[in-house]
């Protein structure tokens, strides 16, 4: 069974939308991209770290589905990294009310022995310094590295994070963060841009409308699946990564056919999440639910013309 190493924030959210809004609950990039990668046959592990304030049944949560948390410090007399968030009413755009990094502040990752040979690391929203360091503890080159990242570092650690843009092989990002580490508007030589700083593969993410794949001058479109309710975009992104990475890692094929096939994966799976708020969609999902969805999403796209 082939090993995915995921690093990323296990964090609390506090989310605001038109529908509603929530307390503290269960969020984080490393949080959402292991529970969509656990819908696939592999070993995972998260490398993170939390306070002694992180409930014992998130923990457990994770662990009932198969993800090794040996890598997640709890550091004692700590608190956990905490975001507040306030959606607009199109939920494409939101205010941030408050970023609390605390343990998140001074934390040094740590890989476990046995993923340091994962065959796929994904490499969630975090600190660039924290995304190379834990590249520089693999003891075997990987066979393919994501990057998720966004426009926050873009602006406060540019060159830190073209150090690591040049290691990777794959990154994920959405339009706008790829018009600004571009410099172009159009997505398309934004990608060609990009893939110029390192990565053979560029993922540029539209939310509602959908992803984009960019593979020297192949290019392909997955559609997002139209939904009669979005309650909370939170973590869709993250969730789409994990399901990307997941499956990847489950096919062991990283052709950019297959990456057709795990983008289309990710996508899916990203549509559940944003159906309840915060994690609580992703918990209660079965794999049945995934597999006659995926169904609708070949209905979606599956046409035959006469050329």
């Amino acid at each position: 069974m082939n090993k995915l190493l995921i690093v990323g924030t296990v964090a609390f959210d506090a989310i605001e939308t038109p529908f509603g809004k929530t307390d503290k609950i269960l969020g984080g990039a490393g949080t959402y991209i292991g529970l969509s990668a656990s819908f696939f046959n592999l070993q995972s592990a998260i490398v993170s770290v939390v306070g002694d304030d992180f409930p014992q049944e998130y923990l457990d949560l994770l662990t009932a589905r198969n993800i090794d948390i040996s890598g997640l410090e709890v550091v004692r007399g700590g608190k956990t990294f905490f975001w507040s968030g306030r959606y607009h009413n199109d939920l494409n755009s939101r205010d941030t009310l408050d970023t609390q990094l605390n343990v998140l502040a001074d934390f040094q990752p740590k890989v476990p022995q046995d993923y340091k040979n994962a065959e796929i690391v994904m490499l969630g929203n975090l600190h660039p310094l924290v995304q190379s360091s834990v590249l520089d503890q693999m003891e075997t080159q990987p066979k393919l590295v994501v990057l998720d990242t966004m426009n926050f570092w873009m602006d406060c650690a540019l060159p830190e994070l073209m150090d690591v843009i040049k290691r990777v092989d794959v990154i994920t990002i959405n339009d706008e963060e790829a018009r600004q580490l571009s410099g172009e508007y159009s997505l398309v030589k934004a990608a060609a841009k990009i893939q110029t700083m390192g990565p053979e593969y560029v993922v540029i993410k539209k939310g509602e409308h959908g992803a984009l794949l960019f593979h020297n001058k192949e290019v392909f479109f997955a559609p997002a699946l139209p939904l009669e309710e979005v309650f909370d975009p939170t973590g869709a992104g993250d969730t789409f990564a994990g399901g990307f990475a997941g499956y990847l890692t489950q096919s062991e094929n990283i052709s950019f056919e297959n990456m057709k096939n795990a983008i289309i994966q990710g996508s899916n799976l990203a549509s559940f999440c944003v159906e309840k708020f915060g994690t609580e969609r992703m918990v209660d999902l079965d794999k049945e639910e995934v597999i006659s969805r995926l169904q609708q999403f070949k209905s979606l796209t599956q046409f035959d013309i006469e050329l």
